[in-house]
């Protein structure tokens, strides 16, 4: 445990050095803020209090936010020591690769709560002050931000995984940009022209949640608005996250960090120094 810890201190203090913490910071507090302020439109014709409603906008922003930051900060997280030449050094020292990605993995995710937490805190003061029932709010609010470190937990794995198998930091940030377009972005396209195309058949009414639950992104997203009193406010998700149950989207959003910490274990053990 105290070389895991030593490891994320060291860590922490790169991102601090190479101002990740700040970037974070401030895209979560100013996206946060604006959505939180542009968002009580809706509340009134919903029938729910501010928060839900600004839970769901939160959602929205977490689920395109969340994995870009997370990759930006992973991609070389392992071609950047092989480039530079540290990683045979640090290899040397009584420390396991997994300890040293555990180590990784706790500074940068402490990272992501950072921003999540003032960005999400943010918005709640917003929502607090224009509205009085806002409390109602808090519990959306509490499962939206730790299913976001979740959410950011997994991409940081994902990211880790790229940048043990690219070995070169200009190939991990290519591969880290197309896995956030493609799972966050160009997923949903696709699941969307399939929806059209089968017009009604097996894929929409069988295979199209299950295709949902399979991206850590739609988990996330479905998992939140299916528990949210506010899913009219996010019209192209609210009908799918009725009808998948909570504790469907809920399984992903729990399994899918673990899975890609283990595909970034088993990719780092390929690398030689």
């Amino acid at each position: 445990m105290n070389r895991i810890l030593t490891t994320a201190v060291s860590e922490f203090r790169i991102a601090l050095r190479n101002r990740w913490v700040a970037i974070a910071l401030v895209l979560m507090a100013v996206f946060s803020l604006v959505l939180s302020l542009a968002g009580s439109a809706p509340s009134g014709g919903l029938g729910v209090d501010r928060l839900s409603v600004t839970v769901a906008s939160l959602t929205s922003l977490s689920v395109y936010l969340v994995p870009l930051l997370a990759l930006l900060m992973s991609f070389d997280a392992i071609a950047g020591e092989v480039e530079r030449g540290t990683l045979p050094l640090l290899l040397t020292y009584p420390v396991a690769r997994i300890e040293v990605l555990l180590g990784k993995l706790l500074a940068h995710l402490s990272i992501l709560a950072l921003a999540v937490a003032l960005g999400h805190g943010l918005a709640a003061g917003v929502a607090f002050a224009q509205d009085a029932q806002a409390a109602a709010g808090l519990a959306a609010l509490w499962r939206l931000s730790w299913s976001s470190v979740l959410l950011g937990a997994t991409f940081l794995g994902a990211g880790y995984a790229v940048s043990a198998l690219a070995r070169r930091p200009s190939g991990a940030a290519g591969l880290a940009i197309g896995l956030w377009l493609g799972l966050v972005v160009l997923y949903d396209l696709g699941l969307l022209a399939a929806v059209v195309a089968d017009n009604g058949g097996w894929f929409t009414t069988e295979a199209f949640p299950f295709a949902l639950l399979a991206n850590p992104a739609d988990a996330f997203r479905l998992f939140n608005l299916s528990a949210s009193g506010a899913m009219g406010a996010a019209a192209g998700v609210g009908g799918a996250a009725a009808a998948i149950p909570v504790w469907q989207s809920m399984v992903p959003v729990l399994l899918w960090p673990l899975a890609a910490l283990s595909l970034a274990a088993l990719a780092f053990r390929k690398v030689t120094p």
